[in-house]
């Protein structure tokens, strides 16, 4: 294998004891901790709360949210042998559908013509895509956001552990404030630390704020499978820029003024949008991207980023380490290691500025 070290697999891995991962988020969103990382020179850290974040701004940034909502996306069946079946819809977004996009957890690989049993409905297996990827039918008359509103169950990460599935406090707090726009099937997890309180005080502060919508893909949910990163195939994501937020960032970038990306979903927003046109600007409208930032991209758009810690070889890690650099980033998760930070989901955050 050829290139750099940010170019290989293994560079991304790093040790998590498996208590620091969060089961449960903190008692009030803005109670989690807030680590600071500076972006450029000798490396500095701070220790805070996420209500520490007004104080910490200087006061004219804009910061850009997703607002993206969670649906209960997460399916459970059988076959017509009474094997269990798992079901992930990626596609829930798409309104009125009678397709299912899922990623499946099954003993064994369904067929095309399969039978999957979900309640009283019947789906069809009309595509195997490898990688646990399936496309599958649903009977005339129904369609998926009503399938998953009926028998689905909001969809928690498998490192976050409920014997019973999830509960009614999962179902208030894997979910930011201002989710607006359903079809999510994670949460951006970023914007579960903002309450009412903490986004008033950043208004009063002087910020503005701003949305897009980015439903995660399977960039998000599968593993990355090749050891030389140069080779990996970024899966497209689904995003949409309203033109007042796009209007925002044109004129906070020519203002000067920092643009602060509330989680690597809005970062992918932000940046595939820029990235589509030849002057690299923000512009308004509904579009995919498959950008896969890692160390060498370059970033026209977002100058901080608030975000969770992301798990080891992944490519939210990859892309913090783009936007900051891959060892100053590895140093700065040991140190939240050595200092007790909750990792994941329902984490603390950092923000790097």
């Amino acid at each position: 294998m050829t290139g750099t070290d940010d170019d290989r697999l293994e560079a991304y891995d790093y040790h998590l004891p498996p208590d620091r991962i969060a089961q449960r988020p903190t008692r009030e969103r803005s109670a989690s901790r807030l680590l600071t990382v500076s972006r450029r020179g000798p490396l500095t850290l701070g220790h805070h709360s996420m209500r520490d974040l007004p104080g910490l701004l200087e006061g004219d940034e804009l910061l850009v949210f997703n607002d993206a909502r969670v649906v209960p996306a997460r399916l459970k069946g059988h076959k017509s042998t009474g094997g269990a079946v798992e079901l992930l819809a990626l596609n829930a977004w798409d309104r009125g559908t009678r397709v299912l996009e899922a990623i499946v957890r099954t003993s064994k690989t369904l067929k095309v013509g399969a039978a999957v049993h979900v309640a009283d409905v019947q789906l069809t297996v009309t595509e195997r895509r490898g990688g646990g990827q399936y496309t599958l039918s649903l009977p005339d008359g129904l369609d998926l956001l009503e399938l998953l509103n009926t028998s689905g169950e909001l969809p928690l990460p498998p490192y976050i552990g409920r014997e019973s599935g999830p509960d009614s406090a999962d179902a208030n707090r894997y979910q930011t404030t201002f989710a607006a726009t359903p079809g999510a099937a994670a949460a951006p997890t970023a914007g579960l630390h903002f309450d009412q309180a903490l986004l008033d005080a950043i208004a009063a502060r002087g910020c503005q704020t701003a949305f897009v919508t980015l439903h995660v893909g399977l960039g998000t949910f599968l593993p990355v499978r090749v050891d030389d990163l140069t080779t990996h195939d970024m899966h497209a994501e689904r995003l949409a820029v309203p033109a007042e937020t796009a209007q925002r960032v044109r004129e906070a970038k020519a203002a000067g003024r920092k643009v602060l990306a509330v989680g690597t979903t809005v970062v992918r927003a932000l940046e595939g949008s820029a990235a589509a046109n030849a002057d690299r600007a923000v512009t308004p409208g509904a579009m995919t991207t498959d950008i896969f930032l890692r160390p060498g991209s370059t970033f026209h758009v977002v100058d901080q980023l608030l975000t969770n810690f992301h798990l080891p070889k992944s490519t939210l890690l990859m892309l913090i380490s783009a936007f900051a650099g891959r060892t100053r980033m590895l140093e700065a998760y040991r140190a939240a290691v050595d200092e007790g930070y909750r990792f994941y989901s329902y984490g603390d955050a950092m923000v790097i500025r």
